[in-house]
C-alpha cells in the first residue's frame, strides 16, 4: 500500500477474532515464573500470598491471567482474612472464579482451620471468654452476615469441635434452642459455649442475644449439658462482650 507522499506503509495483519483471547494457565508461564515449581523448589513459605492462592486457581479468565485473579481478589476482598470471611456464594459470583474454584479455596481455608484447632495434636482448651475470642474473632468480627458458633467441649473444656449453626440475626425460639442441642447432643458434649458476631461492629449484647442466653442455660441444666459462656464479638481488638461476665442471660 502506497501512501500519498510516496512511502511504503507495511499494515498489521488483523486478527481473526479481535474479541477473542484465551484464559492463561500456570503451565504456560516462563518456568522461573511458575508458582508451583518455585514452591517445588523452595518451599511454601517462599511464596508470596497471591502465588499460592494463584496455584488453587489453577487458571486465569478470558480476561486476566492467574496471576491478576488472585491479586485483584486479594485487593476486592480486603486481604487474606477478607478472602477467607467470605461465604461460597460470594466467592462464586466474583469473576474469574465460579462455584469450582469458589469450593476450591473454600475447602483449603477449612482445612487451616482445622490445622489450627488441632494445635499440632496438642488438645484446644476452653476455659474462658479469651480462650473464644482467641479462637474466633480473627475470622468473626470480619463477617458482614450475624452468624451463630458453637463450640462443643468435653468435660474437661477440651475442644470437640465447633460449627456454625446459621446466619441472621440471634433472636430466642424454641427451634433455634433446639438446634443449638441437637448438635451437642450428637457430638457428645458435656459443655457448650456459644459466640456471635455484631457486624455493626458493637459488641453490646441486644434484649433479644440476653433472652436467647437465658433459654439456652435453662435448656442446657434440662440437658444435664452446662452453657459456659455466649460472648459476642464486634470489630477490633478487646470488643467482644462475655454475657455471662456481666451475668445477662446466666442469673
Amino acid at each position: 500500500m502506497r501512501h500519498p507522499l510516496g512511502m511504503t506503509l507495511i499494515e498489521s495483519p488483523a486478527p481473526s477474532n479481535p474479541t477473542q483471547t484465551s484464559a492463561f494457565r500456570i503451565a504456560e508461564m516462563p518456568e522461573a515464573e511458575r508458582p508451583r515449581e518455585r514452591l517445588l523448589r523452595l518451599g511454601s513459605g517462599a511464596l508470596k500470598t497471591d502465588e499460592l492462592l494463584a496455584i488453587l486457581l489453577r487458571t486465569g479468565s478470558a480476561r486476566e491471567d492467574v496471576m491478576t485473579v488472585a491479586q485483584r481478589l486479594l485487593v476486592e476482598r480486603g486481604g487474606l482474612r477478607g478472602l477467607a470471611s467470605s461465604d461460597l456464594a460470594t466467592l462464586a459470583e466474583m469473576h474469574g472464579l465460579g462455584p469450582a474454584k469458589a469450593t476450591t479455596i473454600a475447602a483449603a481455608f477449612e482445612l487451616g482451620r482445622r490445622a489450627a484447632l488441632e494445635s499440632g495434636g496438642v488438645q484446644v482448651l476452653v476455659n474462658q471468654p479469651t480462650d473464644i475470642v482467641r479462637l474466633l474473632q480473627p475470622e468473626m468480627e470480619l463477617l458482614q452476615q450475624e452468624e451463630l458458633r458453637l463450640l462443643i467441649l468435653d468435660t474437661k473444656h477440651h475442644l470437640i469441635a465447633t460449627t456454625m449453626l446459621y446466619r441472621g440475626t440471634v433472636a430466642a425460639s424454641p427451634g433455634r434452642v433446639a438446634e443449638v442441642f441437637r448438635e451437642a447432643v450428637r457430638r457428645g458434649a458435656a459443655k457448650v459455649a456459644l459466640a456471635h458476631n455484631h457486624p455493626s461492629g458493637d459488641p453490646s449484647p441486644s434484649a433479644a442475644d440476653i433472652e436467647f442466653t437465658r433459654q439456652l442455660v435453662e435448656a442446657g441444666r434440662l440437658m444435664d449439658v452446662e452453657v459456659i459462656d455466649h460472648v459476642v464479638i464486634g470489630h477490633g481488638p478487646g470488643r467482644w462482650v462475655s454475657l455471662k461476665g456481666r451475668g445477662l442471660g446466666f442469673e
